[in-house]
């Protein structure tokens, strides 16, 4: 098992883009922000076969609660392949994006949970992210047509993890 940062290049071969000319507006979001550093793109892989992903963005100008650059940073996109679920894949590729946001100095980092999800919410709050921030109704990685945030009607809950406590 192998626990990496990659490139946005990779990102894109993950979620099927063969360039960024052809990639989504959210794609090229993502893509954007890994190639000059605002995102970092966290992998679990074990022989070559990815396992699951993780995003941290540092900053996102829409919304500040979520990243703000300096103090607090977003998470997103956490992924571990359902098969694996369970078996603690992403718990360590969780403590790895943690402690490295820990060490450049960030104080809190955030994540969003779909309000009805109990067992994202259990599994959260298990890592540290036992602040709910606020209610949100604009995701603020996926992109429309016009790259803003795309709205969630149904909403999700914004947690935050104290790094300095953990």
């Amino acid at each position: 098992m192998h626990i990496r940062k990659a490139d946005a290049k990779e990102m894109l071969k993950l979620w099927g883009y063969e360039s960024i000319g052809k990639a989504s507006p959210t794609a090229r979001f993502f893509y954007q922000n890994i190639s000059s550093g605002n995102a970092l793109f966290w992998t679990i892989d074990h022989e070559g076969e990815l396992l699951g992903e993780l995003y941290v963005f540092a900053d996102i100008d829409e919304d500040k609660d979520c990243a703000d650059g300096i103090t607090t940073a977003y998470l997103c996109a956490f992924r571990i392949r359902k098969e694996l679920r369970g078996q603690g894949y992403g718990s360590r590729l969780m403590k790895a994006a943690l402690s490295d946001l820990k060490e450049r100095g960030f104080r809190y980092a955030t994540i969003g949970v779909d309000k009805d999800d109990e067992t994202n919410l259990v599994i959260y709050k298990h890592m540290g992210f036992d602040r709910t921030i606020k209610e949100c109704y604009a995701d603020p990685c996926a992109r429309d047509e016009n790259m803003q945030p795309e709205t969630d009607e149904k909403g999700f809950w914004l947690l935050s993890n104290d790094l300095t406590v953990n």
